[in-house]
């Protein structure tokens, strides 16, 4: 008879295969849910166009103005992609973050094997528990900044385990690779992610000589900054004063100084855990096997995934500046310390709350009126709710009886993310899709004229509508109305709390977006349309 502790070691690698299959299914419904979505998709995709619009590969540019809020590997990854397929397309950044998420899940299987190497089967189920995770699920599939970062923290761990390992040289190349794309990626926040780790190092990896190890750490800073300056010299003087202020100072010190203003309280975190893990964070047997492990059988590898971890998640609880993907750079290490807990027992039951509350949600999404939801216009799908309840009671009855039902819950887990977006974003597609108002924006503008935008501009339109020359952004009711009234022959772009309040209104263009309308227009419809007593309650800014 085979030992249930065991039954997951001859699958391990069939377990990598699987969660690739899974990113890719859940890249997939991502692709026909939603588009670019604004404001932070739109913004960065365009900030790539603009980079290859003029050929600069150096300084990022918003608007038509260089772009200080974020370094420049994610638009560049985007260019590379655009280069190698034959010209600008939107297909390929979509596909980054996914493509950033399969090899961090190479990365963490590496990690595993690295760590325990006597422990080969726990590889498998701590690649899938990675990508499990609901925020590691919805992350993946974005054009956004926090899968890549993870990418670099993962490498770097590499580096700290292969200099602890004894290969000091290779080890502290490697973090300080890690180091300096992590500072291309999204800025010295890799510091946080993987310097814990090193400087903990002397606890986890006993034994080690803690003024050479220490000297390791500041070389491995100094190549991750030679990296990082190789760009961010020539890119600040290429920028600019102004720009080149912003990228060493104002990303730096500025953003720290904001970031402890105690907008958000210290345990803001701790009630989204159970969302952000989930099923994993409801899976009971998970729990029973965790806890022993952490207070009799912590080893080193479970004493590194805490130091990677926890100084992390306490750091980011007292930085107020909270978003909730901040901490996926971290998720490595729970996937990795829950799979070796779970590698000690024979038996992990729990498959029951999280089937029965993915059962629940199904129903919600079938009925949403009745508990009050709606959805900017929009009526939300019922199909994929009934679809997620019929795959609840069929992953539950057919893993139920699994000594660890690993494989049942990340399908839970797939399942429920992908019935929301197509129950809950594809009904909202076309209130985020930039292409109406952006194609008809590039129109008038390829014409000779100008057009406004009121408020502030977050680059919305420029790659939907492949804009060749920035939007005039106007802040402020009288800032629109003295322009408008300057430019007769021009246009603007509106924003509206409703889509009725465009009635009688003559617009080139309309469409829902974000819970009201954009509108282009003329300038003399939208100089009569400003005149409107009532035009302040209907304006959305």
């Amino acid at each position: 008879m085979s030992d249930p502790a065991r039954t997951l070691a001859p699958s391990r690698k069939s377990l990598l295969w699987l969660s690739l299959a899974l990113l890719a299914v859940l890249t997939l419904v991502a692709i026909i849910s939603r588009p670019l979505t604004p404001l932070d998709e739109t913004r960065y995709v365009g900030v790539a166009w603009e980079m290859w619009l003029r050929g600069d590969f150096l300084v990022p540019y918003k608007n038509g103005a260089p772009y200080d809020h974020k370094p420049p590997l994610m638009m560049w990854l985007f260019q590379l992609g655009w280069a190698l397929t034959g010209g600008v397309n939107e297909w390929w950044p979509r596909l980054v973050s996914p493509l950033a998420s399969a090899v961090s899940l190479f990365l963490t299987w590496g990690l595993a094997r690295r760590l325990w190497p006597e422990r080969p089967g726990m590889a498998g189920p701590a690649v899938l528990m990675l990508l499990g995770g609901m925020l590691w699920m919805i992350f993946s599939t974005m054009a956004m900044f926090d899968i890549l970062m993870a990418l670099c923290t993962l490498i770097g761990l590499h580096g700290i385990v292969i200099a602890a390992d004894g290969q000091a040289r290779r080890g502290f190349a490697v973090l300080g690779l890690a180091i300096g794309l992590g500072v291309l990626a999204k800025g010295p926040v890799i510091l946080l992610q993987v310097l814990p780790a090193a400087l903990l190092a002397p606890w986890w990896s006993r034994g080690l000589r803690w003024g050479r190890w220490l000297g390791g750490i500041v070389l491995a800073i100094l190549l991750g900054a030679a990296i990082a300056l190789a760009w961010a010299i020539p890119a600040g003087y290429a920028g600019g004063e102004e720009y080149r202020n912003a990228i060493f100072w104002g990303q730096t010190a500025n953003r720290m100084v904001e970031s402890f203003a105690h907008r958000r309280p210290i345990w803001w975190y701790l009630p989204l855990l159970p969302l952000m893990l989930f099923p994993w964070f409801l899976w009971t047997g998970l729990w029973r096997a965790l806890v022993p492990y952490l207070r009799q059988r912590l080893d080193r590898g479970g004493r590194l995934c805490l130091a990677w971890s926890l100084p992390v998640l306490l750091a980011f609880s007292f930085i107020s500046g909270k978003q909730p993907h901040y901490l996926l750079p971290i998720f490595p290490a729970f996937a990795l310390l829950t799979a070796r807990a779970l590698d000690d027992v024979e038996q992990a039951r729990g498959l029951w709350l999280p089937a029965l509350l993915v059962f629940v949600l199904g129903g919600v999404m079938i009925a949403p009126d009745k508990l009050g939801i709606h959805l900017d216009e929009a009526t939300v799908l019922a199909w994929p709710g009934v679809a997620l309840m019929v795959a609840a009671v069929a992953i539950y009855v057919t893993g139920r009886r699994s000594a660890k039902p690993l494989v049942p819950l990340a399908l839970l887990g797939v399942a429920l993310a992908s019935a929301i977006q197509l129950s809950v974003l594809r009904p909202q597609y076309d209130s985020y899709d930039m292409h109406p108002v952006a194609l008809a924006v590039k129109q008038v503008q390829d014409g000779g004229n100008k057009v406004g935008h009121m408020g502030f501009y977050h680059n919305q339109y420029q790659f939907a509508g492949r804009l060749e020359q920035p939007l005039v952004q106007l802040e402020g009711l009288e800032a629109v109305r003295s322009w408008v009234a300057a430019n007769p022959h021009d246009y603007v772009v509106l924003y509206t709390r409703d889509m009725h309040h465009l009635d009688g209104v003559p617009a080139v263009k309309a469409q829902r977006y974000r819970g009201g309308s954009a509108t282009l227009m003329t300038t003399a419809a939208a100089q009569a349309f400003l005149a409107r007593p009532q035009v302040v309650d209907e304006l959305k800014w």
